[in-house]
Protein backbone atom coordinates (compact mmCIF):
# COMPACT_ATOMS: atom_id res chain seq x y z
CA UNK A 1 0.00 0.00 0.00
CA UNK A 2 1.77 3.09 -1.68
CA UNK A 3 0.88 6.51 0.39
CA UNK A 4 0.85 10.17 -1.47
CA UNK A 5 1.96 12.86 -0.04
CA UNK A 6 0.43 15.94 -1.25
CA UNK A 7 2.98 19.03 -1.04
CA UNK A 8 1.47 22.31 0.45
CA UNK A 9 3.25 25.30 -0.28
CA UNK A 10 5.44 26.70 2.46
CA UNK A 11 3.98 30.16 1.69
CA UNK A 12 2.05 31.53 5.01
CA UNK A 13 -1.47 31.83 3.94
CA UNK A 14 -1.26 35.58 3.14
CA UNK A 15 -2.33 36.92 -0.08
CA UNK A 16 -0.10 36.70 -2.69
CA UNK A 17 -2.26 38.64 -5.41
CA UNK A 18 -2.43 42.51 -5.01
CA UNK A 19 -5.61 42.42 -6.33
CA UNK A 20 -7.04 39.88 -3.87
CA UNK A 21 -4.40 41.74 -1.11
CA UNK A 22 -6.65 45.11 -1.88
CA UNK A 23 -9.98 43.24 -1.39
CA UNK A 24 -8.91 41.85 1.77
CA UNK A 25 -7.82 45.53 3.08
CA UNK A 26 -11.33 46.92 1.55
CA UNK A 27 -13.23 43.99 3.18
CA UNK A 28 -11.14 44.94 6.58
CA UNK A 29 -11.90 48.84 6.29
CA UNK A 30 -15.75 48.43 5.95
CA UNK A 31 -16.05 45.69 8.91
CA UNK A 32 -13.77 48.14 11.21
CA UNK A 33 -16.30 51.26 9.73
CA UNK A 34 -19.19 49.38 11.28
CA UNK A 35 -17.65 48.75 14.19
CA UNK A 36 -16.73 52.40 14.63
CA UNK A 37 -20.04 53.64 14.11
CA UNK A 38 -21.57 51.44 16.79
CA UNK A 39 -19.35 52.53 19.36
CA UNK A 40 -20.25 55.26 21.65
CA UNK A 41 -18.47 58.54 21.17
CA UNK A 42 -18.66 58.47 17.63
CA UNK A 43 -22.42 57.51 17.16
CA UNK A 44 -23.38 60.36 19.39
CA UNK A 45 -21.13 62.65 17.81
CA UNK A 46 -22.17 61.55 14.46
CA UNK A 47 -25.80 61.32 15.21
CA UNK A 48 -25.22 65.40 17.08
CA UNK A 49 -23.42 66.33 14.12
CA UNK A 50 -26.31 65.48 11.28
CA UNK A 51 -29.05 67.05 13.75
CA UNK A 52 -27.49 70.30 14.32
CA UNK A 53 -26.93 70.41 10.86
CA UNK A 54 -30.20 69.75 9.66
CA UNK A 55 -31.55 71.85 12.20
CA UNK A 56 -30.04 75.34 11.12
CA UNK A 57 -31.93 75.28 7.93
CA UNK A 58 -34.77 73.72 9.06
CA UNK A 59 -36.03 75.06 12.34
CA UNK A 60 -33.99 78.51 11.98
CA UNK A 61 -36.36 81.36 13.57
CA UNK A 62 -34.13 83.81 12.23
CA UNK A 63 -34.78 85.80 9.08
CA UNK A 64 -31.53 86.98 7.93
CA UNK A 65 -30.89 82.87 7.30
CA UNK A 66 -33.09 83.30 4.38
CA UNK A 67 -30.68 85.79 2.71
CA UNK A 68 -27.50 83.51 3.33
CA UNK A 69 -24.01 85.44 1.92
CA UNK A 70 -22.30 82.56 0.27
CA UNK A 71 -18.59 83.41 1.31
CA UNK A 72 -19.75 83.11 4.91
CA UNK A 73 -22.24 80.15 4.39
CA UNK A 74 -19.49 77.70 2.94
CA UNK A 75 -16.94 78.29 6.54
CA UNK A 76 -20.12 77.70 8.12
CA UNK A 77 -20.23 74.40 7.13
CA UNK A 78 -16.81 73.73 9.24
CA UNK A 79 -17.99 74.01 12.84
CA UNK A 80 -19.16 70.92 13.71
CA UNK A 81 -16.53 68.60 11.61
CA UNK A 82 -14.06 68.87 14.42
CA UNK A 83 -16.23 67.58 17.35
CA UNK A 84 -16.94 64.12 14.95
CA UNK A 85 -12.69 63.95 14.21
CA UNK A 86 -12.08 64.03 17.53
CA UNK A 87 -14.30 61.06 18.03
CA UNK A 88 -13.09 58.98 15.25
CA UNK A 89 -9.63 59.60 16.77
CA UNK A 90 -10.20 58.52 19.85
CA UNK A 91 -12.19 55.85 18.51
CA UNK A 92 -9.99 54.41 15.99
CA UNK A 93 -7.17 54.92 17.83
CA UNK A 94 -9.40 52.13 20.10
CA UNK A 95 -10.13 49.69 17.45
CA UNK A 96 -6.08 49.46 16.35
CA UNK A 97 -5.38 48.56 19.86
CA UNK A 98 -8.13 45.89 19.90
CA UNK A 99 -5.44 43.04 19.23
CA UNK A 100 -3.74 44.38 21.88
CA UNK A 101 -6.00 44.40 24.42
CA UNK A 102 -7.10 41.46 23.64
CA UNK A 103 -4.18 39.12 23.44
CA UNK A 104 -4.88 38.50 20.33
CA UNK A 105 -1.63 39.93 18.41
CA UNK A 106 0.39 36.52 17.99
CA UNK A 107 -2.67 34.93 15.44
CA UNK A 108 -2.51 37.19 13.24
CA UNK A 109 0.86 36.28 11.62
CA UNK A 110 -1.52 33.26 9.92
CA UNK A 111 -4.20 35.92 8.76
CA UNK A 112 -4.16 37.15 5.45
CA UNK A 113 -3.02 40.73 6.15
CA UNK A 114 0.36 42.28 6.44
CA UNK A 115 0.85 44.40 9.69
CA UNK A 116 0.95 47.72 7.25
CA UNK A 117 -2.12 46.61 5.34
CA UNK A 118 -4.31 46.03 8.49
CA UNK A 119 -2.82 49.71 9.69
CA UNK A 120 -4.22 50.96 6.02
CA UNK A 121 -7.73 49.26 6.24
CA UNK A 122 -8.34 51.01 9.80
CA UNK A 123 -7.11 54.78 8.20
CA UNK A 124 -9.91 53.44 5.60
CA UNK A 125 -12.55 52.86 8.07
CA UNK A 126 -13.07 56.74 8.62
CA UNK A 127 -13.42 57.21 4.97
CA UNK A 128 -17.48 56.97 5.04
CA UNK A 129 -17.56 59.19 7.87
CA UNK A 130 -15.50 61.65 6.15
CA UNK A 131 -17.82 60.94 2.32
CA UNK A 132 -20.88 61.59 4.55
CA UNK A 133 -19.79 64.69 6.30
CA UNK A 134 -19.07 65.78 2.57
CA UNK A 135 -22.12 64.90 1.72
CA UNK A 136 -23.73 66.94 4.48
CA UNK A 137 -21.72 69.72 3.83
CA UNK A 138 -22.78 69.65 0.43
CA UNK A 139 -26.69 69.50 0.92
CA UNK A 140 -26.07 72.48 4.09
CA UNK A 141 -24.36 74.62 1.13
CA UNK A 142 -26.92 73.68 -1.36
CA UNK A 143 -29.71 74.93 0.52
CA UNK A 144 -28.47 78.13 1.10
CA UNK A 145 -27.30 78.76 -2.61
CA UNK A 146 -30.68 77.92 -3.65
CA UNK A 147 -32.53 80.20 -1.81
CA UNK A 148 -33.71 83.03 -3.88
CA UNK A 149 -31.81 85.88 -1.88
CA UNK A 150 -28.48 83.73 -1.82
CA UNK A 151 -25.71 86.65 -2.56
CA UNK A 152 -22.15 86.20 -3.19
CA UNK A 153 -19.89 83.29 -4.09
CA UNK A 154 -18.67 80.01 -2.00
CA UNK A 155 -15.05 78.67 -1.97
CA UNK A 156 -14.56 74.80 -2.89
CA UNK A 157 -11.99 75.13 -0.24
CA UNK A 158 -13.77 76.37 2.57
CA UNK A 159 -16.54 72.93 1.16
CA UNK A 160 -13.33 70.72 1.41
CA UNK A 161 -12.39 71.12 4.88
CA UNK A 162 -15.02 69.43 7.21
CA UNK A 163 -14.33 66.11 5.29
CA UNK A 164 -10.84 66.54 5.65
CA UNK A 165 -10.75 67.20 8.92
CA UNK A 166 -12.31 63.59 9.70
CA UNK A 167 -9.78 62.05 7.33
CA UNK A 168 -7.24 63.69 9.35
CA UNK A 169 -8.44 63.01 12.97
CA UNK A 170 -8.32 59.00 11.60
CA UNK A 171 -5.29 59.38 10.31
CA UNK A 172 -3.97 60.72 13.81
CA UNK A 173 -6.09 57.79 15.83
CA UNK A 174 -4.03 55.27 13.44
CA UNK A 175 -0.66 56.95 13.88
CA UNK A 176 -0.94 57.57 17.80
CA UNK A 177 -1.77 54.00 18.21
CA UNK A 178 1.76 53.16 16.47
CA UNK A 179 3.90 55.22 18.40
CA UNK A 180 2.12 54.53 21.84
CA UNK A 181 0.01 51.72 22.11
CA UNK A 182 -1.76 52.54 25.49
CA UNK A 183 -5.92 53.26 25.33
CA UNK A 184 -5.15 56.86 27.19
CA UNK A 185 -2.87 57.88 24.10
CA UNK A 186 -6.35 58.85 22.54
CA UNK A 187 -8.07 61.63 25.05
CA UNK A 188 -4.65 62.36 26.32
CA UNK A 189 -3.39 63.54 23.01
CA UNK A 190 -6.93 65.32 22.46
CA UNK A 191 -6.54 66.99 25.76
CA UNK A 192 -2.63 68.15 25.33
CA UNK A 193 -3.52 69.30 21.89
CA UNK A 194 -6.16 71.36 22.86
CA UNK A 195 -4.07 72.89 25.50
CA UNK A 196 -1.14 73.58 23.12
CA UNK A 197 -3.17 75.64 20.95
CA UNK A 198 -5.01 77.60 23.83
CA UNK A 199 -1.63 78.17 25.94
CA UNK A 200 -0.50 79.53 22.56
CA UNK A 201 -3.34 81.87 21.63
CA UNK A 202 -2.84 83.48 25.10
CA UNK A 203 0.62 83.89 24.78
CA UNK A 204 0.56 85.33 21.48
CA UNK A 205 -2.63 87.16 21.80
CA UNK A 206 -4.23 85.19 18.65
CA UNK A 207 -1.89 87.47 16.23
CA UNK A 208 0.55 85.05 14.95
CA UNK A 209 -1.19 84.11 11.80
CA UNK A 210 0.77 81.01 10.75
CA UNK A 211 0.41 79.88 14.65
CA UNK A 212 -3.22 80.22 14.37
CA UNK A 213 -3.39 78.65 10.74
CA UNK A 214 -2.12 75.34 11.70
CA UNK A 215 -5.27 74.65 13.24
CA UNK A 216 -7.74 72.52 11.33
CA UNK A 217 -10.48 74.58 11.45
CA UNK A 218 -10.78 78.15 11.51
CA UNK A 219 -13.68 79.75 11.04
CA UNK A 220 -13.53 83.14 12.30
CA UNK A 221 -17.18 84.26 12.34
CA UNK A 222 -18.60 87.10 14.06
CA UNK A 223 -18.14 90.13 11.52
CA UNK A 224 -20.75 91.51 9.65
CA UNK A 225 -20.13 89.70 5.38
CA UNK A 226 -17.70 91.51 3.30
CA UNK A 227 -17.04 91.22 -0.54
CA UNK A 228 -15.04 88.07 -1.35
CA UNK A 229 -12.11 90.50 -2.54
CA UNK A 230 -11.33 91.40 0.48
CA UNK A 231 -11.89 88.18 2.33
CA UNK A 232 -8.43 87.40 2.67
CA UNK A 233 -8.66 83.64 3.88
CA UNK A 234 -5.87 81.65 2.26
CA UNK A 235 -8.65 78.80 1.91
CA UNK A 236 -6.55 76.56 -0.72
CA UNK A 237 -3.75 76.70 0.80
CA UNK A 238 -4.89 75.62 3.93
CA UNK A 239 -6.98 72.46 2.19
CA UNK A 240 -3.28 71.70 0.61
CA UNK A 241 -2.01 71.61 3.92
CA UNK A 242 -4.48 69.55 5.64
CA UNK A 243 -4.48 66.88 2.59
CA UNK A 244 -0.87 67.01 2.63
CA UNK A 245 -0.88 66.05 6.34
CA UNK A 246 -3.36 63.69 6.64
CA UNK A 247 -1.46 61.85 3.83
CA UNK A 248 1.87 62.39 5.52
CA UNK A 249 0.60 61.00 8.94
CA UNK A 250 -1.24 57.61 7.40
CA UNK A 251 2.38 57.30 5.16
CA UNK A 252 4.02 57.44 8.53
CA UNK A 253 1.81 55.56 10.54
CA UNK A 254 2.22 52.70 7.48
CA UNK A 255 5.90 53.21 7.53
CA UNK A 256 5.36 52.38 11.49
CA UNK A 257 3.59 49.25 10.54
CA UNK A 258 5.63 47.62 8.43
CA UNK A 259 5.20 49.02 5.13
CA UNK A 260 8.61 49.41 3.42
CA UNK A 261 7.92 50.04 -0.36
CA UNK A 262 9.35 52.19 -2.39
CA UNK A 263 6.00 53.57 -3.68
CA UNK A 264 5.28 54.59 -0.14
CA UNK A 265 8.10 55.87 1.24
CA UNK A 266 7.86 58.16 -2.07
CA UNK A 267 3.91 58.79 -1.63
CA UNK A 268 5.41 59.60 1.59
CA UNK A 269 7.77 62.31 0.66
CA UNK A 270 5.28 63.99 -1.85
CA UNK A 271 3.12 64.20 1.64
CA UNK A 272 5.59 66.14 2.96
CA UNK A 273 5.78 68.16 0.14
CA UNK A 274 2.79 69.01 -0.08
CA UNK A 275 2.29 70.45 3.98
CA UNK A 276 5.18 72.25 3.69
CA UNK A 277 3.82 73.95 0.56
CA UNK A 278 0.30 74.57 2.08
CA UNK A 279 2.17 75.90 5.28
CA UNK A 280 4.19 78.04 3.52
CA UNK A 281 0.74 79.47 1.41
CA UNK A 282 -0.71 80.42 3.93
CA UNK A 283 1.58 81.48 6.80
CA UNK A 284 2.09 85.03 5.13
CA UNK A 285 -0.08 87.90 7.26
CA UNK A 286 -1.56 90.21 4.72
CA UNK A 287 -3.64 92.19 7.74
CA UNK A 288 -2.27 95.26 6.82
CA UNK A 289 -2.94 95.51 3.69
CA UNK A 290 -6.38 93.99 4.33
CA UNK A 291 -7.37 96.32 6.65
CA UNK A 292 -6.58 98.85 4.14
CA UNK A 293 -8.25 97.40 1.33
CA UNK A 294 -11.32 97.24 3.87
CA UNK A 295 -11.20 100.50 5.38
CA UNK A 296 -10.93 101.95 1.73
CA UNK A 297 -14.17 100.43 1.34
CA UNK A 298 -15.55 101.99 3.84
CA UNK A 299 -14.74 104.93 3.44
CA UNK A 300 -15.13 105.10 -0.73
CA UNK A 301 -17.60 102.52 -1.40
CA UNK A 302 -18.79 104.53 -4.30
CA UNK A 303 -15.58 103.51 -6.56
CA UNK A 304 -16.46 99.91 -6.55
CA UNK A 305 -20.07 99.89 -6.45
CA UNK A 306 -22.49 100.12 -9.32
CA UNK A 307 -26.27 102.57 -9.10
CA UNK A 308 -29.40 101.96 -10.27
CA UNK A 309 -32.48 103.77 -10.19
CA UNK A 310 -35.64 102.55 -8.68
CA UNK A 311 -38.72 104.81 -8.17
CA UNK A 312 -38.14 107.81 -6.34
CA UNK A 313 -34.17 106.55 -4.74
CA UNK A 314 -31.06 104.90 -6.45
CA UNK A 315 -29.69 102.28 -4.87
CA UNK A 316 -26.04 101.33 -4.88
CA UNK A 317 -24.36 98.03 -3.81
CA UNK A 318 -21.22 96.01 -3.88
CA UNK A 319 -21.19 93.68 -7.14
CA UNK A 320 -22.30 90.65 -4.90
CA UNK A 321 -25.19 92.01 -3.58
CA UNK A 322 -26.94 93.53 -6.56
CA UNK A 323 -30.08 91.02 -6.08
CA UNK A 324 -30.53 92.55 -2.93
CA UNK A 325 -31.65 96.00 -4.26
CA UNK A 326 -35.71 95.20 -5.15
CA UNK A 327 -35.43 94.04 -1.49
CA UNK A 328 -34.16 97.33 0.00
CA UNK A 329 -36.97 99.31 -2.79
CA UNK A 330 -39.95 98.01 -1.20
CA UNK A 331 -38.80 98.74 2.40
CA UNK A 332 -37.92 102.48 1.57
CA UNK A 333 -40.95 102.91 -0.77
CA UNK A 334 -43.45 101.46 1.77
CA UNK A 335 -41.59 104.41 4.46
CA UNK A 336 -42.02 107.13 1.86
CA UNK A 337 -45.61 106.52 1.40
CA UNK A 338 -46.20 107.03 4.95
CA UNK A 339 -43.89 110.52 5.03
CA UNK A 340 -45.91 113.88 4.35
CA UNK A 341 -44.81 117.13 3.30
CA UNK A 342 -41.38 117.09 0.64
CA UNK A 343 -40.33 113.49 2.18
CA UNK A 344 -42.81 111.82 0.71
CA UNK A 345 -41.24 112.54 -2.58
CA UNK A 346 -37.19 112.76 -1.52
CA UNK A 347 -35.43 111.61 -3.43
CA UNK A 348 -32.91 109.29 -1.15
CA UNK A 349 -29.38 107.55 -2.62
CA UNK A 350 -29.27 104.02 -0.63
CA UNK A 351 -25.67 102.75 -0.07
CA UNK A 352 -23.99 99.51 0.72
CA UNK A 353 -21.44 100.27 3.11
CA UNK A 354 -18.84 98.01 5.93
CA UNK A 355 -17.41 98.72 8.96
CA UNK A 356 -13.61 99.24 9.18
CA UNK A 357 -12.51 95.56 10.24
CA UNK A 358 -9.26 94.41 11.62
CA UNK A 359 -10.17 90.42 11.21
CA UNK A 360 -12.86 88.34 10.54
CA UNK A 361 -13.70 87.31 13.97
CA UNK A 362 -14.86 91.05 15.57
CA UNK A 363 -18.00 93.75 14.62
CA UNK A 364 -17.62 97.01 14.32
CA UNK A 365 -20.44 99.97 14.15
CA UNK A 366 -20.41 101.67 10.99
CA UNK A 367 -20.42 105.71 10.79
CA UNK A 368 -23.19 107.72 9.92
CA UNK A 369 -22.45 109.07 6.07
CA UNK A 370 -22.35 113.01 6.15
CA UNK A 371 -23.75 113.02 2.72
CA UNK A 372 -27.18 114.56 2.78
CA UNK A 373 -30.12 112.59 2.04
CA UNK A 374 -28.32 108.90 2.06
CA UNK A 375 -29.08 105.94 3.54
CA UNK A 376 -26.57 103.52 5.42
CA UNK A 377 -27.54 99.52 4.36
CA UNK A 378 -25.16 96.53 5.42
CA UNK A 379 -23.92 93.39 4.30
CA UNK A 380 -26.75 91.26 5.92
CA UNK A 381 -30.34 91.45 5.14
CA UNK A 382 -33.74 89.48 6.71
CA UNK A 383 -35.07 89.71 10.30
CA UNK A 384 -34.12 92.66 12.17
CA UNK A 385 -32.14 94.17 9.64
CA UNK A 386 -35.09 94.86 7.69
CA UNK A 387 -36.92 97.07 10.74
CA UNK A 388 -33.24 98.54 11.63
CA UNK A 389 -32.84 99.99 7.56
CA UNK A 390 -36.50 101.24 8.17
CA UNK A 391 -35.91 102.86 10.90
CA UNK A 392 -32.45 104.56 9.07
CA UNK A 393 -34.60 105.27 6.42
CA UNK A 394 -37.37 107.14 8.38
CA UNK A 395 -33.99 109.06 10.37
CA UNK A 396 -33.20 110.17 6.97
CA UNK A 397 -36.42 111.36 5.59
CA UNK A 398 -37.19 113.26 9.12
CA UNK A 399 -33.56 114.91 9.96
CA UNK A 400 -31.97 115.20 6.73
CA UNK A 401 -28.84 113.24 7.03
CA UNK A 402 -27.37 110.11 9.15
CA UNK A 403 -25.17 112.26 11.49
CA UNK A 404 -27.87 114.18 13.31
CA UNK A 405 -29.99 110.93 14.23
CA UNK A 406 -27.55 109.79 17.03
CA UNK A 407 -28.42 113.11 19.11
CA UNK A 408 -31.99 112.81 17.95
CA UNK A 409 -33.77 112.88 21.40
CA UNK A 410 -36.90 115.08 20.96
CA UNK A 411 -40.37 114.50 19.59
CA UNK A 412 -39.09 113.56 16.09
CA UNK A 413 -38.38 110.34 17.37
CA UNK A 414 -42.12 109.21 17.82
CA UNK A 415 -42.23 109.92 13.92
CA UNK A 416 -39.02 108.27 12.82
CA UNK A 417 -40.24 105.16 14.55
CA UNK A 418 -43.68 105.39 13.72
CA UNK A 419 -43.07 105.62 10.13
CA UNK A 420 -40.29 102.63 10.41
CA UNK A 421 -42.75 100.31 12.54
CA UNK A 422 -45.63 101.24 10.60
CA UNK A 423 -43.97 99.89 7.30
CA UNK A 424 -43.39 97.01 8.54
CA UNK A 425 -45.76 93.36 8.03
CA UNK A 426 -45.69 93.27 11.79
CA UNK A 427 -44.92 96.63 14.00
CA UNK A 428 -45.17 95.13 17.29
CA UNK A 429 -42.60 91.91 16.43
CA UNK A 430 -40.52 95.00 14.43
CA UNK A 431 -40.31 96.72 17.91
CA UNK A 432 -39.38 94.03 19.32
CA UNK A 433 -36.56 92.81 17.09
CA UNK A 434 -35.42 96.54 17.15
CA UNK A 435 -35.61 97.80 20.46
CA UNK A 436 -32.90 96.28 22.89
CA UNK A 437 -34.95 96.03 25.61
CA UNK A 438 -37.68 93.89 23.87
CA UNK A 439 -40.08 96.70 23.13
CA UNK A 440 -41.32 95.98 26.58
CA UNK A 441 -41.89 99.56 29.09
CA UNK A 442 -39.57 102.14 29.40
CA UNK A 443 -36.88 103.75 27.22
CA UNK A 444 -34.82 102.41 24.57
CA UNK A 445 -32.29 101.91 22.35
CA UNK A 446 -32.99 101.14 18.62
CA UNK A 447 -30.80 99.66 16.54
CA UNK A 448 -29.86 101.02 13.12
CA UNK A 449 -27.65 100.52 10.25
CA UNK A 450 -25.41 102.80 12.20
CA UNK A 451 -25.32 104.85 15.27
CA UNK A 452 -28.29 103.02 17.78
CA UNK A 453 -31.41 105.53 18.45
CA UNK A 454 -32.40 106.65 21.93
CA UNK A 455 -36.17 106.58 22.68
CA UNK A 456 -37.36 107.66 26.02
CA UNK A 457 -39.86 105.79 28.12
CA UNK A 458 -42.49 108.70 26.91
CA UNK A 459 -41.90 108.89 23.54
CA UNK A 460 -41.79 104.43 23.67
CA UNK A 461 -45.60 104.86 25.36
CA UNK A 462 -46.80 107.25 22.83
CA UNK A 463 -44.95 104.61 20.05
CA UNK A 464 -46.64 101.49 21.40
CA UNK A 465 -50.21 103.33 21.47
CA UNK A 466 -49.98 104.37 17.83
CA UNK A 467 -49.11 100.95 16.76
CA UNK A 468 -52.39 99.69 18.13
CA UNK A 469 -54.45 102.44 16.78
CA UNK A 470 -55.88 101.95 12.82
CA UNK A 471 -53.54 102.26 10.63
CA UNK A 472 -55.19 104.66 8.03
CA UNK A 473 -55.96 106.61 10.76
CA UNK A 474 -52.47 107.47 11.96
CA UNK A 475 -51.17 107.97 8.68
CA UNK A 476 -53.60 110.77 7.84
CA UNK A 477 -52.70 112.35 11.24
CA UNK A 478 -49.11 112.32 10.12
CA UNK A 479 -49.34 113.72 6.44
CA UNK A 480 -51.78 116.38 7.69
CA UNK A 481 -49.39 117.76 10.39
CA UNK A 482 -46.17 116.90 8.78
CA UNK A 483 -44.06 119.99 9.84
CA UNK A 484 -44.86 120.18 13.32
CA UNK A 485 -44.27 116.35 13.61
CA UNK A 486 -40.93 116.68 12.08
CA UNK A 487 -39.69 120.45 13.64
CA UNK A 488 -37.20 120.48 17.01
CA UNK A 489 -39.96 122.95 18.35
CA UNK A 490 -42.68 120.59 19.10
CA UNK A 491 -42.71 118.85 22.21
CA UNK A 492 -43.41 115.33 23.03
CA UNK A 493 -46.97 116.36 24.05
CA UNK A 494 -48.00 118.30 21.61
CA UNK A 495 -47.29 115.45 19.37
CA UNK A 496 -49.30 113.16 21.12
CA UNK A 497 -51.94 115.45 20.81
CA UNK A 498 -51.50 115.91 17.23
CA UNK A 499 -51.62 111.95 16.70
CA UNK A 500 -54.50 111.34 18.93
CA UNK A 501 -52.84 109.97 22.24
CA UNK A 502 -53.52 110.91 25.57
CA UNK A 503 -50.59 112.42 26.92
CA UNK A 504 -49.21 110.75 30.51
CA UNK A 505 -49.87 112.62 33.65
CA UNK A 506 -46.99 114.41 34.14
CA UNK A 507 -45.94 114.72 30.68
CA UNK A 508 -43.68 117.86 30.01
CA UNK A 509 -44.60 120.62 27.92
CA UNK A 510 -42.09 121.99 25.98
CA UNK A 511 -39.97 118.26 25.53
CA UNK A 512 -37.96 116.41 27.25
CA UNK A 513 -33.91 115.88 28.18
CA UNK A 514 -31.93 113.08 26.35
CA UNK A 515 -32.04 110.07 28.75
CA UNK A 516 -28.51 109.13 29.96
Amino acid sequence: MSTVVERTSAVPARVRSGRHSASAVVALARFEARELLLTIPVFVFFALYLGATLRKPLFSRDGMDDFPVLQNADRATQSGSLFLGIACLVCVHAAVLRSRRHGTDRHFGVLVLEPWQRTVAHALSVVPFAAVTAVVTAIEYGWAALKPGAVGRGSAAELAVAPLVVLLCGAVGVLLARLYPRMAGGPLFVVVGFATFMVASSVTGGRLHWLNWLQPVITEDGSPPVPSDVLGRPAGWHALYLVGLAALVLGLAVLLGGGRTRMLKALTFVALGATAVGIAGQSPNHEAALTEARAQLSRTPQTVQSCVAHGRSTYCSFPEWTDWRDDWARVVDRVQDLAGGAAGGTRLTIRQRIPVLHDLSSDSAMTPSNMPREVTVGTRWGGSRVPEFAVGVASVLVTGDEEAVPGLCDARVVTVMWLALAAQDDPVAALRSVSLNGGGGGSAVVMTPTEPLSMSAEQARIVRELLRRPHYEVTARVKAHWTELTSTATSQARVAELLGVPPAKGAAGKGEPCEE
